[in-house]
């Protein structure tokens, strides 16, 4: 592993604190799945994790939550942010599992996240970020997305769990 230097304008993930920061975010975050666009705001935060990309938690307000449906009883545990609930997406007949998590009683230091959903860019057709459509990170379990302005490496990939 080798630490990439940021450019002028970019965020190395390295440089990201371990426990977590949240950090609220204008940036415009879209999710778009089977032709619709499932969720759309300006009033974000986002999670900044050494060696991961951001995360985006998007307001309940913002999703529309008629295209979701829990996932009976699929939950993790972040020893930061508390329990984790997922989320499938269902638009007509086309579903995407587990594509989507929050946290209903989050920690005290994450309180901001109580109901806010994080999708997964790899399980969704598209996400977007001010207009920059996101990079998943990689492997089945973290859901940083990747965009221009943050360089890596990022962890998630075969090889990186012990980072």
């Amino acid at each position: 592993m080798r630490r990439v230097d940021p450019a002028p304008g970019q965020e190395s993930v390295w440089d990201y604190p371990r426990p977590p920061a949240l950090e609220r975010t204008s940036k415009r975050i879209r999710v778009v799945f089977g032709g619709l666009v499932i969720a759309d705001s300006s009033s974000c935060w986002r999670i900044l994790e050494t060696s991961h990309p951001p995360a985006y938690y998007i307001p309940p307000d913002d999703v529309r939550l008629e295209l979701m449906e829990p996932v009976a009883g699929q939950t993790t545990v972040c020893e930061w942010k508390g329990s984790a609930v997922y989320w499938s997406i269902r638009v007509g007949d086309d579903v995407s599992p587990s594509a989507a998590w929050s946290y209903p009683s989050p920690r005290p230091t994450y309180a901001a996240l109580t109901g806010h959903l994080s999708f997964y860019a790899g399980r969704v057709d598209e996400a977007w970020v001010d207009g920059e459509r996101v990079t998943p990170q990689e492997g089945d379990f973290y859901g940083g997305w990747i965009t221009s302005d943050v360089v890596g490496p990022f962890k998630g990939a075969a090889g990186t769990w012990g980072w």
